[in-house]
């Protein structure tokens, strides 16, 4: 394809894509891709694949996608855990550096966004309906209302979704790195022994597959005891099971703690649309999310616990829920906020 001399980032008033269009989510160990044929086809989902297992996008792409399909893409919409700016984007939790002018010479693309993967968990809450999500607790949805994401997996991902002059708008940040102390006589006694950051405690020091071995840690350490369980999910298996009581502990204090942020996240958004809980932490502790401790500190939030009651708390559920979002972001750009300056490439 000729390359045109000024291929650049650029936000341009088209906002449109041309099928078929490739949408990505690529988190720190691996990375999901669908194909969007057109805008009424349901996405065709990929096999997941291992980052480490390739040296490029571009090769995982041709290798594991592109070589196995007649179908030629002709835009990508990519999300990435990372921060993005300028043409080489280098990934926060994996070996990849995405360089969008490489992309368009490699697989022969026209368009390439890459945005944020905590925009795309944003718009999931705007596609996916209620088969992909699992309501913990009472409150009603707001029609229209401004919403909030959190997702404790390999960090502590939050964003928002606000609604306005009949757009969604998706909201990234680094909420999850708010500071968060103790509050009752158990958590003084066991938050001596919390690693911190930098000298502090952040929600990400908590919830996410590392803070959930900070708090079962610290709970063995504060009763005296061999914190003899090795990683993320041994805690949650021997909690959902019952068969150890410091297990049991630590993921009802996560689920306390999830609650916490997950409500001052809900008074920072007025998220009247809904709180949604999003990865895969979430779906495998949604048994204890289900038991009252979650809830109950979500709504603690006086002066406002009577505003806190009407806010929905959700899991959500749905297996590929950010390349939900992004196929409906490529559907009908229109419908939907996206910054795209300094964040799209065309050939």
């Amino acid at each position: 394809m000729p390359m045109s001399s000024s291929m650049s980032p650029l936000d341009d008033a088209d906002a449109n894509f041309v099928f078929p269009i490739l949408v990505g989510d690529i988190g720190g160990t691996n990375a999901r891709f669908a194909l969007l044929l057109d805008a009424y086809a349901e996405p065709k989902i990929f096999p997941i694949i291992p980052t480490d297992d390739y040296a490029s996008i571009e090769e995982a792409l041709q290798t594991s996608i592109l070589d196995k399909t007649s179908v030629q893409p002709r835009s990508a919409i990519i999300a990435i855990a990372g921060p993005i700016n300028g043409d080489e984007i280098p990934l926060t939790n994996a070996g990849w550096v995405i360089k969008p002018k490489d992309m368009i010479s490699a697989l022969n693309l026209q368009d390439v966004i890459i945005i944020n993967d905590f925009e795309a968990q944003a718009l999931a809450v705007a596609s996916i309906g209620d088969d992909g999500r699992e309501q913990v607790g009472g409150g009603e949805i707001l029609p229209s209302a401004s919403c909030a994401v959190l997702g404790p997996g390999t960090g502590l991902g939050v964003a928002g979704l606000l609604h306005a002059r009949h757009t969604w708008f998706p909201v990234p940040g680094e909420g999850g790195h708010v500071d968060v102390g103790p509050r009752t006589e158990r958590d003084f006694h066991i938050w001596p022994f919390l690693e911190p950051i930098e000298g502090r405690i952040s929600g990400e020091q908590l919830l996410c597959g590392r803070g959930i071995m900070n708090i079962y840690r610290a709970v063995c350490e504060a009763d005296g005891k061999d914190p003899h369980i090795a990683d993320p999910a041994g805690v949650t298996s021997h909690a959902l099971s019952g068969g150890d009581a410091a297990a049991v502990e630590t993921v009802s204090l996560f689920a306390t703690y999830l609650g916490r942020v997950a409500g001052d996240m809900a008074m920072i958004f007025m998220a009247r649309g809904g709180v949604f809980l999003a990865g895969g932490i979430s779906q495998k502790i949604l048994p204890a999310l289900k038991k009252p401790e979650f809830r109950a500190a979500f709504e603690d939030k006086a002066p406002h616990t009577a505003l806190l009651r009407t806010i929905p708390t959700f899991v959500v559920t749905h297996p590929t829920a950010a390349l939900s979002g992004l196929a409906a972001y490529a559907r009908t750009p229109s419908r939907f906020g996206v910054a795209t300056e300094g964040r799209r490439w065309r050939s």
